[in-house]
């Protein structure tokens, strides 16, 4: 099984020097990608099926083909590198970060070579202390070989690389918020359109694209597109890291094919239940998906069948819920974190998912009263897509409104008895 993403990641921690990369195959990519013309690069990705590993899935090549191209165009254009990883179970960016930077770094030169870029940010959230510190050396190490700076490898291409780290905020996390957090701002989302890739960093071009999905870059232009695509279980192309956590064997993360199946991960990779537990549910995705039950264990982990479930690839870590765990408890949990996390910018999230917090929190404290699972169904409504600024508030209610779906008696039992069950 090819592992294109993590083949150069250490077991003890640590990561490869550059020279250690470029012995494994490092920067042939980006040699090969140099000699083709940027629209060429656009063409072989999307022909990759690499779909954006942020958790939108939204086709990389046909992102990259929405961005102005030519000399009459507005310059500087930019490329942001999003590494602002703060969902709750979410990451996966940190081990490619910590573990290969040099492949994140050539992934993006490339990726601003595609759609000419002069300048990329790799926006890391504040507490990746170490991913901060290996990009940083990455970075300065391709500058000294000159794979950065002025005449690349000696191309007329130019690129300039920085790291900006991010306030610390969930929501800057978000494409337009990030590019607000970027410019000095506060980092509240931007109405749409105009989108990034016309209008983005002081109101030029700009791609924003995950850690994992330029990471996938090098290997595409260097094997091809129908390599990548065989390394998929459907049509969805290329590999994936997905992870586990909870009351597992083994939790962690592995590089798998695309189309893994739930199952899969959970009892091939992660050993199955801890002893005396059974699953009761599962994230698939991190914070903002829907729960699952054992029923989908054969569901494949790609975007459109996860879709098709009612909840998302997301992020592809799961979250698992074992059966002497309280679902409200849970929840509860994560509706503090999207509360204490909305930017305050419209008034739905910023009053609604407050409100909700503190429901859940009385019910699962033994407060809750009669006519709280309907107001928090009224929430999931008041807070979907369409009735807020951006997507915060409807992903905070992709849990609750899947857990009232699937766990209403516990609800329900907590409001009865007054107290926690499994407390």
């Amino acid at each position: 099984m090819e592992k294109p993403l993590t083949k150069n990641i250490k077991p003890d921690g640590g990561a490869l020097s550059l020279s250690e990369y470029e012995k494994r195959g490092g920067y042939e990519g980006l040699r090969k990608a140099l000699k083709m013309p940027p629209k060429e690069i656009q063409r072989i990705v999307t022909e990759a099926n690499l779909l954006g590993r942020g958790g939108a899935g939204f086709p990389t090549g046909k992102k990259w083909d929405f961005v102005p191209m030519g000399e009459d165009v507005r310059k500087p254009k930019y490329l942001a590198v999003n590494a602002d990883e703060m969902e709750p179970g979410s990451f996966k960016d940190r081990v490619l970060m910590e573990g290969d930077p040099n492949l994140v770094v050539e992934g993006a030169i490339i990726s601003a070579y595609a759609v000419e870029a002069e300048t990329a940010y790799i926006f890391i959230r504040w507490g990746y202390k170490l991913s901060t510190e290996r990009m940083g050396k990455a970075i300065a190490e391709a500058y000294k070989k000159g794979y950065l700076g002025r005449n690349i490898m000696g191309s007329p291409y130019s690129l300039d690389m920085f790291i900006h780290t991010s306030a610390g905020r969930y929501m800057c996390g978000e494409e337009s918020s990030l590019i607000n957090a970027l410019e000095g701002r506060r980092g509240v989302p931007r109405p749409k359109p105009p989108h990034s890739v016309t209008c983005g960093v002081w109101g030029r071009p700009t791609v924003v694209d995950n850690v994992e999905t330029v990471a996938n870059v090098p290997g595409i232009v260097t094997n091809g597109p129908e390599w990548f695509r065989k390394l998929s279980l459907t049509e969805e192309g290329g590999t994936k890291i997905y992870g586990a956590s909870g009351k597992v064997k083994r939790p962690g993360w592995w590089e798998l094919p695309m189309g893994t199946t739930i199952g899969e991960v959970i009892e091939d990779y992660a050993g199955g239940m801890s002893e005396g537990l059974k699953l009761k549910g599962l994230l698939p995705g991190g914070a903002s998906t829907s729960f699952l039950t054992d029923k989908h264990l054969d569901v494949k982990m790609d975007f459109a069948s996860m879709a098709k479930t009612g909840s998302g690839l997301g992020t592809g870590t799961i979250t698992i819920l074992d059966d002497k765990t309280c679902p409200v408890g849970l929840v509860d949990n994560l509706e503090k974190f999207f509360a204490r996390s909305s930017c305050g910018w419209c008034t739905p999230c910023r009053e609604g998912l407050p409100w909700v917090s503190k429901i859940m929190n009385a019910m699962e404290f033994g407060q809750g009263q009669e006519g709280d699972i309907e107001l928090l169904e009224e929430h999931t409504f008041l807070l979907e897509t369409g009735h807020t600024f951006c997507a915060l508030a409807p992903c905070a209610m992709n849990p609750l409104r899947s857990a009232l779906q699937y766990y209403r008696d516990d609800f329900r039992r907590h409001i009865s008895e007054h107290r926690c069950p499994w407390k």
